[in-house]
């Protein structure tokens, strides 16, 4: 933080003058620049609206229909709430979009997991989602299986 200090005539009188050259907004916005380099966590208020509803079609028998989850806490008719909020918990990452698509351009394994689909839709960090799954492929495997408990287990291939 430079200062640049000077003397001169006041107008309509002599006296010291002292003309900072650099603005207070400035050198105030040093700290938090410097500061943003680290993305700050997910904060309690962005929780507060978790909820999420999970529709899965042809996964089988006891898998398939539309469930309701809500984190923090842990509720709704998932069959197992409790699990797919710390799961979710543990893979949300600030700026990294949890329920993102995979990438265009992706090579994948041209493995075929069956014909389960599930469609994810609500809140969550804050974020609204709305994402689709299937298991076309081994990239798609790997996201849905990725997301177990939040949707249901089926094995590398899927029946």
């Amino acid at each position: 933080m430079v200062f640049l200090l000077q003397r001169g005539r006041v107008r309509g009188g002599v006296g010291p003058v002292l003309a900072a050259v650099s603005g207070l907004l400035a050198v105030s916005a040093v700290p938090a620049v410097a500061a943003s380099a680290v993305p700050p966590p997910v904060r309690p208020e962005d929780r507060a609206g978790d909820h999420l509803t999970v529709v899965v079609r042809q996964a089988g028998s006891g898998r398939d229909g539309t469930y309701e989850l809500s984190c923090h806490p842990a509720g709704g008719s998932h069959p197992d709430a409790a699990e797919a909020c710390r799961v979710l918990d543990e893979h949300t990452r600030w700026g990294k979009d949890l329920f993102a698509p995979v990438a265009p351009g992706t090579t994948c394994t041209m493995l075929y997991g069956g014909p389960a689909t599930a469609r994810v839709t609500g809140t969550w960090a804050g974020r609204r989602v709305a994402a689709g799954y299937d298991r076309s492929n081994g990239c798609e495997i790997g996201r849905w299986d990725g997301l177990v408990p939040l949707l249901p287990r089926l094995g590398s291939l899927a029946a």
